[in-house]
């Protein structure tokens, strides 16, 4: 919140690349507990006229309205490519562009069926939050023990070797940026073209900044001046 507070007069646009939340799942009439101070704030944001765009990873892509409705957020539940201050961007979580994990692309195939979105909210909203967030918390001490994959290098990393591919057909897009891997990267792919990769919110406290002439991977410090 102290982050989004500190940029709020400075932002014409902020872009939230997906896991916003452990978890987030939206029944009709019942929304997850938790999130109460966060919700408000991306609504007092985009009451004073500051974009929010909101992508859906793939923790939070559940949602079903309520965020557009209630907090103005636009939201974006496929990659984005817009064009920032006379500059191409490509934006996305990056979850299902080139992981070769088969099982994460059967779960993510899974979670993204009709079929199995109403099964989950057939189920009470206390069993559907207890096993989401029962999920989450398994994924996040994954991280935490350090068993998640660090920086693979190059040739390895498969959002770099996915967007390598990509960018032979899209000439026209600088930048491209990425969360999901919850790792902070920033590498040059040729003369004209940078990707970065986030980093994340709960340990490394990295975010980027793009002021119309430099693009920045920073890490927030409180009380610290932001860029």
């Amino acid at each position: 919140m102290r982050f989004l507070d500190s940029i709020k007069e400075k932002a014409s646009a902020i872009y939230l690349l997906g896991d916003m939340f452990d978890f987030w799942d939206e029944y009709r009439y019942v929304v997850p507990k938790g999130y109460t101070r966060f919700l408000g704030k991306l609504s007092e944001l985009t009451d004073n006229g500051v974009e929010v765009h909101f992508f859906t990873g793939n923790h939070d892509l559940w949602t079903y309205g309520y965020l557009e409705e209630e907090c103005g957020v636009i939201l974006h539940r496929k990659p984005f490519t817009t064009e920032i201050m006379g500059h191409e961007f490509y934006l996305a979580h990056g979850d299902g562009l080139g992981d070769p994990d088969p099982k994460f692309r059967f779960l993510r195939k899974l979670f993204h069926s009709t079929t199995c979105q109403h099964l989950l909210n057939f189920m009470h909203p206390y069993w559907g939050m207890k096993l989401g967030l029962n999920w989450a918390k398994h994924s996040r001490l994954k991280r935490a023990d350090g068993k998640e994959e660090p920086y693979m290098g190059e040739d390895k990393e498969y959002l770099v070797q996915w967007t390598k591919a990509y960018m032979k057909n899209h000439s026209n897009v600088e930048y491209y940026i990425y969360g999901h891997r919850h790792i902070e990267l920033d590498l040059k792919l040729d003369r004209h073209v940078r990707m970065l990769i986030l980093g994340d919110w709960i340990w490394q406290f990295t975010y980027a900044v793009y002021d119309g002439e430099h693009l920045f991977l920073e890490q927030y410090i409180e009380g610290e001046s932001q860029p």
